[in-house]
């Protein structure tokens, strides 16, 4: 499997407060950021699978969400994330 209990523990310490700390708009955003590469990747291959496409259509919704959010509330926060993940907006 892609993503794996180890997988997720290494996303949530780099990007987190701490390895248990998947709670932070920070961690999930790296969380989804990394699924959705995931997705992006595989839809590269299998251009036809439409509920793939959906689900990555509502990951960039989530995350976009989580993005706006946080940057509303702590301007600096949400610009290291997207400095640290090297998102475009």
């Amino acid at each position: 499997m892609y993503l794996d209990a180890a997988k997720k523990q290494e996303i949530f310490e780099k990007y987190g407060k701490s390895n248990t700390d998947t709670g932070s708009a920070e961690a999930q955003i790296a969380l989804f950021s990394y699924r959705i590469s995931h997705l992006t990747e595989h839809l590269k291959v299998h251009r036809k699978d439409y509920s793939t496409e959906r689900s990555l259509t509502q990951l960039v919704g989530k995350r976009r969400a989580l993005l706006n959010y946080l940057k509303s509330r702590d301007i600096n926060r949400y610009r290291a994330i997207v400095e640290k993940l090297g998102l475009r907006k």
